[in-house]
């Protein structure tokens, strides 16, 4: 857990420099053969989890829910679905974590409920104006008889973002209309949040991870969006530097305040927020020291692969977080983007891009979050249309083909699919391509040369080695194309070439390369880490 090869002074959390990985439960491992991954399939694997070298585990949601959006739409958040296990098997498997040296972390969603969550129900049999409806937010309509929506607001996932109920009223869906938006005006709301926060720390859980904390709050007039917003999808929009009324509202704060102050009641408990805030300022709002402990920067995920976009990526997420005294979050993937082998041109060429990007990741100061598979190199998957179960492929007419090619589940073992993902081989709930037998995590293990050898490499080393110490980066002179920086504490340089042609070595004896040396030389699309 701590980078300097030494014991960490008691006052530094276990947080401050640990390696996460967020297990998609639907995908990691099935127990049963029913084609979907459960909390006992996660458990049977917590071996190969600490051979990897990571610190903790992050699991989506495994709450009651429909499945409209796979488990972000939840209809009882102190429960655990059928198709995923019981509290039974989630209390088993928080005590194996814990027994196997690791953390565990879960993901909370609290800017929306299921529309089959009891509340939900209650309200639509209510009327309007009632405290029913009071905990979600309802409105009038504009127009002569109401008929229009009460702003132009859009959903993330395609289409109006408000939904008419059959006594004229609409509620508020950011996202599908299945997951309608509390209100977090209504102390009922807030109430509800902090019982399910006790709920999961009683049970041993070591923090969580908040979806869309950005959202919740919500203006009060809940003015029109700019026009330019309308029709962007989600990281166009997070590029733009517009300001959108969907997101980011002041009063968004007191509810991270409200979480903060139940978790300092748990030492040793944490939260990270999905925080997609363009703006320095604004994003480190978020990490005061009475709000969230971490927060999910996605610039690296934004960057291109590129040295000069890179670099900018990670001073802007260091120079957020030192105005607050904070630790900052570094990913390159998660389930709701493109796996970055992809996202870096695909084939060989994605694939010795993101060993590049793994190496200058896990070099920097911080925190890092990897997404499961990434370790294997997976790439994104383009699906045929019939597997197709993202709720935006649907809402956006099939113009979006959405986030299932992310999804597509773990190869274990063996030469065909499902890979050893299912225990009797069954059909996996996402298509396995057949020629996934050489990313398997079997065949990769005995393979020094792999994506996985890689990863436990530098894992390894990160987490043993003194040259990882202090928080602070300066950075080299570096041909264009290039960077390379050191860790001021204990001296690591990491130098990265995105540049068509090799470059010269810094200084430094080679602790591991991204790919083969070309003697004293950098070749292109490599990196390597040195002291």
């Amino acid at each position: 857990m701590h980078s300097s090869g030494e014991e960490q002074d008691a006052d530094t959390p276990w947080w401050h420099d640990a390696v996460f990985y967020q297990v998609y439960v639907r995908s990691f491992a099935d127990s049963n053969g029913d084609g979907v991954g459960d909390l006992e399939g996660i458990r049977s694997r917590l071996g190969y989890l600490e051979l990897l070298g990571v610190d903790a585990i992050w699991l989506t949601p495994f709450y009651r829910s429909p499945m409209a959006d796979h488990g972000y739409d939840v209809a009882d958040p102190r429960d655990v679905d059928p198709l995923f296990g019981d509290l039974d098997a989630f209390d088993a498997l928080v005590a194996e974590v814990h027994d196997h040296g690791m953390k565990i972390t879960v993901d909370l969603v609290p800017n929306h409920t299921s529309d089959q969550h009891l509340w939900f129900q209650e309200a639509l049999a209510a009327p309007p104006g009632s405290v029913e409806r009071d905990r979600y937010v309802f409105r009038d309509g504009r127009g002569v008889h109401g008929e229009l929506p009460p702003n132009n607001w859009t959903s993330v996932f395609g289409g109006p973002a408000w939904q008419q109920v059959p006594d004229g009223q609409w509620y508020l869906h950011i996202f599908a209309p299945e997951q309608p938006d509390l209100n977090w005006r209504n102390p009922q709301v807030q109430a509800d949040l902090e019982h399910t926060l006790r709920f999961w720390l009683e049970r041993g859980v070591d923090g969580f991870r908040i979806d869309v904390a950005h959202g919740m709050a919500k203006p009060e007039d809940l003015p029109d969006m700019d026009p330019r917003l309308l029709n962007v999808d989600g990281l166009t929009a997070f590029a733009m530097d517009i300001h959108d009324p969907r997101f980011d509202d002041d009063g968004v704060h007191e509810v991270h305040r409200l979480i903060r102050g139940v978790l300092d009641q748990y030492p040793g408990t944490m939260a990270i927020g999905e925080i997609w805030v363009g703006d320095d300022d604004r994003f480190a709002d978020y990490l005061r020291s009475d709000e969230l402990h971490l927060g999910f920067n996605f610039r690296l995920v934004d960057a291109r692969f590129d040295a000069d976009s890179v670099r900018g990526a990670i001073e802007h997420s260091l120079g957020a977080v030192a105005k607050v005294g904070a630790q900052p979050t570094w990913t390159l993937s998660n389930h709701d983007v493109m796996r970055h082998p992809t996202r870096y041109g695909g084939g060989p060429l994605g694939t010795v891009r993101a060993r590049a990007m793994a190496l200058v990741e896990l070099a920097l100061p911080g925190v890092v979050y990897l997404y499961n598979g990434e370790e294997l190199g997976l790439p994104n998957l383009e699906l045929p249309d019939w597997a197709l179960q993202d709720p935006i492929w649907e809402r956006s007419g099939h113009a979006e083909r959405g986030r299932d090619g992310a999804r597509v589940p773990m190869p274990w073992e063996g030469n065909q699919p499902p890979f050893g993902f299912s225990e009797n081989g069954a059909q996996p709930w996402l298509p396995m391509p057949d020629d996934w037998e050489s990313l398997t995590v079997e065949a990769q293990l005995e393979d020094e040369g792999s994506m996985l050898s890689l990863y436990r490499q530098a894992l390894e080393v990160r987490r043993t080695s003194g040259a990882f110490a202090g928080d602070e980066l300066e950075w080299y002179g570096a041909p264009p194309g290039c960077f390379a920086f050191r860790r001021k504490g204990g001296g690591l340089i990491c130098a990265l070439n995105t540049s068509a042609a090799a470059v010269p070595l810094p200084p430094g004896d080679v602790l591991i390369a991204s790919g083969p040396l070309d003697g004293t030389k950098l070749p292109p699309d490599t990196s390597v880490w040195l002291v």
